[in-house]
């Protein structure tokens, strides 16, 4: 009686093998956490998305036009700098599983941290003039 052997694993399509270059495929539970880390780029570029909405919408009676319209700008760039750029961040961290080499640093954290500090000195060179 013959031994059945595993069947191997099926192969990706050419789009994927171009965009992730070779490789040996990772464990199955480092590209779901990848994806998980991907997710919540995306839901912190939404949240961003919201709050330049709201700014925007919501703000006449606090803010100046020039003001509210620099803040609510400054968030939709923000948004869509760490959007884009989680879907590049899972990229090269799927690219550098697959051949064994070290991570990439994040850069969209510092692009984040720098923005967030942005449009915190904004609101607070404002607070503090509206006093005076």
């Amino acid at each position: 009686m013959p031994t059945s052997s595993p069947s191997p694993r099926p192969e990706r399509g050419k789009f994927a093998a171009k965009l992730l270059r070779g490789g040996t495929e990772p464990d199955p539970r480092f590209t779901l956490a990848n994806e998980r880390t991907f997710l919540a780029w995306i839901r912190t570029s939404l949240a961003l998305v919201a709050g330049g909405i709201a700014v925007e919408a919501f703000t006449t009676d606090i803010f100046v036009p020039a003001i509210r319209t620099t803040i609510a700008v400054v968030l939709l760039v923000l948004a869509m700098a760490i959007g884009c750029g989680s879907f590049f961040r899972w990229l090269n961290v799927e690219r550098s599983m697959r051949h064994k080499t070290p991570l990439p640093l994040p850069l969209i954290a510092p692009i984040l941290a720098i923005g967030g500090g942005v449009v915190a000195a904004l609101l607070l060179i404002f607070v503090l003039l509206r006093q005076t």
